[in-house]
């Protein structure tokens, strides 16, 4: 009678925590790039009442009696499959079409994100709606303090180059630098500082911009891809972050085999299908509603033999 109770116990606190899951994907339904979750179930352990027993000359051989005890939680996986695409217009809002993720950094420690609401700060570094840095390599001309632009970059056309100079498999995250999108700068030498007219970021992550009649090579976005992106931890603000199961970064350029593209203007949605999550909200309700009525059942048994006392 209690192996009853507790399986109906368990599967009331295991159903909750899948109601929770797809609560969070339905209030994300409009997060920016957000992945759903998926949870799944396996039994517990069960309780041996009798043995298996081998087929004998006079008897054949019999199956173990045994009373599982319960349920619990297999796994809660991340749908790592790419949100749709929307067009924002907005030349910082940028979109990975394919499976790398742009690399993030507050100076400190690295993050990952496939969210590309970016914006340009005074300084003209390029940063997400939190302020981390968008990392990748830049034009030489553009010099760095402590990783604050210095001064007015001096950009000489037809002789850019960028830093490091090669993107292979042997570069590390200390080689990349922060973006930036210089507001003005000299362009071969000129008296003046040129203000800066507008940029563009090409499918392969190229970053150029035009100051007067001339159009500089500014830098590059890299992007990230891992052996199993499903194992990366969430740490909020649609940003994720190394885990022991998802593999160490690879980077690399967009364009390049297995880190798709980027696309300038648009930016890619949360992958939450509603309708399947109404569809699980619906089978978990009737699921955690069993769950009680064993509970209660099993009380009404119970009561049951209490009353054969009277």
């Amino acid at each position: 009678m209690l192996r009853s109770l507790s399986a109906g116990v368990s599967g009331m606190k295991s159903n909750q925590i899948k109601m929770d899951v797809i609560g969070n994907n339905i209030a994300n339904v409009n997060t920016i790039a957000f992945k759903a979750g998926r949870v799944t179930f396996k039994d517990m352990l069960s309780q041996t009442l009798q043995g298996a027993n081998e087929p004998t000359n006079n008897f054949g051989g019999s199956n173990a009696k045994q009373v599982g005890i319960g349920t619990t939680i297999a796994s809660i996986d991340t749908n790592m499959n790419q949100g749709a695409l929307q067009p924002t217009g907005r030349a910082t809002d940028l979109a990975i079409e394919g499976n790398g993720f742009f690399i993030v950094s507050d100076g400190l420690e690295t993050r990952y994100t496939r969210d590309g609401s970016f914006t340009i700060d005074k300084n003209g570094a390029l940063v997400t709606s939190e302020g981390l840095h968008v990392r990748g390599v830049l034009n030489t001309s553009i010099q760095l303090n402590e990783g604050k632009l210095e001064g007015t970059p001096d950009f000489t056309p037809g002789e850019e180059s960028l830093e490091p100079e090669e993107i292979t498999a042997d570069t590390t995250l200390d080689q990349l630098k922060d973006i930036y999108i210089p507001l003005e700068a000299t362009i071969g030498g000129s008296e003046q500082p040129i203000k800066l007219t507008s940029f563009s970021i090409s499918e392969d992550g190229t970053i150029k911009g035009i100051y007067g009649d001339k159009t500089i090579t500014i830098g590059k976005v890299t992007l990230a891809t891992f052996q199993n992106p499903a194992g990366l931890m969430k740490m909020g603000g649609n940003t994720y972050s190394v885990s022991a199961n998802s593999g160490d970064a690879k980077i690399g350029l967009p364009k390049s085999s297995g880190y798709g593209k980027v696309q300038q203007g648009l930016l890619e949605m949360s992958n939450v299908d509603l309708a399947e999550q109404f569809t699980e909200m619906i089978v978990t309700s009737r699921a955690f509603q069993a769950n009680s009525r064993t509970i209660t059942t099993s009380d009404e048994l119970l009561q049951e033999l209490l009353n054969l006392k009277r």
